[in-house]
This record gives C-alpha cells, sequence and structure tokens, in this order.
C-alpha cells in the first residue's frame, strides 16, 4: 500500500509527458497479462491458474482436447465460470508451447 501512496505522490508531481510514458511502460508491461489468469510462485507451482482456484490452465487445455465439453468442466468444477473457461482457452492459444510443455511433465508426473 506504501507503494501504491508513492506513485500516486509522483504522479502529481509529474508533466502529461511524464506520465504518459509511465502509462506507456505499464501498457507494455501488461501486455501478455491475461484477465483471469494468475501465476504465484506459491500457487500450484508458478503454474498459470484460474484465479479464485487453484485449477490450472493446462489440465483444462488436456481436458478440452480429451473432448470434455465445457459444460462438462463447469460441473466438474463448481468455481469455475464460463468466463474462466474462455481466458482458459485465449490463454492457451496464446502460450501454446508453455501449455503443452506443462501437459507433457505433468503426464510423465
Amino acid at each position: 500500500m506504501a507503494t501504491l501512496n508513492e506513485v500516486e505522490r509522483l504522479l502529481g508531481e509529474m508533466s502529461r509527458g511524464e506520465k504518459a510514458q509511465v502509462l506507456k511502460w505499464v501498457a507494455q508491461d501488461l501486455a501478455d497479462d491475461f484477465p483471469g489468469i494468475d501465476s504465484r510462485p506459491d500457487v500450484c507451482g508458478g503454474e498459470p491458474c484460474i484465479v479464485r482456484t487453484r485449477i490450472p490452465v493446462w489440465l483444462l487445455a488436456q481436458a478440452r482436447r480429451e473432448g470434455v465439453s465445457e459444460e462438462a468442466l463447469l460441473h466438474a468444477y463448481p468455481s469455475l465460470r464460463a468466463e474462466d473457461l474462455a481466458n482458459a482457452w485465449a490463454y492457451a492459444r496464446s502460450h501454446a508451447d508453455e501449455i503443452e510443455r506443462q501437459i507433457q511433465e505433468n503426464a510423465t508426473a
């Protein structure tokens, strides 16, 4: 929280041009961000998961490949929402190599 307060203070001291530069940096930093998907070292070994859950994206992608319907996934995981699956599919498309590697690693585990 102290960091956010400091950022707010600094923004108040910046020119419009400086603020625009900061905004550009933040946008670049978040360019690979996917809403509803989070990767944290202390959750599922850092694998990307659906927020609010410990359900890894690779697990959902693997189930989809095996023909499991979205309806069945939503029934099997009551904490999931249709929006979560849409976010997972977008993440899996954008990070196909990473998801494939995780599927393979977990198949041999």
